[in-house]
């Protein structure tokens, strides 16, 4: 399982879980996961298995209770497994039983997404100055993401930006979303990760 310890940076973590940022913080904050799942020096990191029990605990908050779902957590921390033997997973006792498999799915496709968003975006100081852009043209992944991000109807965005398909607009706000433009910190500021657009493929391959 050594590619799925890989970390992710908190914003990667809450596009994967498919939660907020802040609730993101709130699992370290309020030690909702063992603290082998995540990290928080130098910065605040996940590691890619921990987003299945992100997504469990917030996703279950209307069916179990606060307790039931840290013990079920718990439970399955002990015993570790590569991504896709999650997936098949069951935790269960005589009053209740946990299945993965349709959360792990949908975990799952939201990491490839990730993946495909990061792998999308070069930075090459001879483009823009180095203004991230969708790969294989000038065009700035973020001033996408903010149309669409603003509810800009589809047709027109890819009116204004004939080259890109329906796909690398929605990509576009995924990756703005797991990459802020605002106040993220440089790649080598992350000296435990490599940051390189396209390693996340390598890290959910297992």
């Amino acid at each position: 399982m050594n590619q799925l310890m890989e970390n992710l940076t908190t914003t990667e973590a809450a596009v994967a879980a498919g939660v907020s940022l802040p609730q993101i913080n709130r699992v370290i904050d309020d030690r909702i996961l063992p603290d082998h799942w995540y990290s928080t020096s130098p910065v605040r990191t996940f590691r890619t298995d921990a987003c299945l029990f992100i997504a469990f605990y917030y996703e279950t908050a209307d069916w179990l209770t606060a307790s039931a779902r840290l013990q079920t957590i718990r439970d399955a921390a002990v015993h570790p497994s590569t991504w896709k033997q999650w997936k098949d997973f069951v935790v269960g006792d005589h009053f209740l039983t946990v299945r993965f498999d349709d959360l792990w799915k949908s975990v799952d496709h939201r990491l490839h997404r990730l993946a495909d968003a990061e792998e999308m975006v070069v930075e090459d100081p001879e483009i823009l100055s180095g203004t991230p852009v969708i790969s294989g043209t000038r065009i700035p992944v973020y001033s996408v993401a903010a149309l669409f991000d603003a509810e800009t109807p589809l047709k027109e965005i890819l009116e204004m930006y004939p080259r890109l398909t329906e796909s690398q607009v929605e990509l576009a706000s995924i990756y703005a979303k797991a990459v802020p433009q605002r106040g993220r910190p440089k790649r080598r500021d992350y000296p435990v990760l490599s940051m390189r657009r396209g390693n996340l493929k390598t890290r959910i391959a297992g």
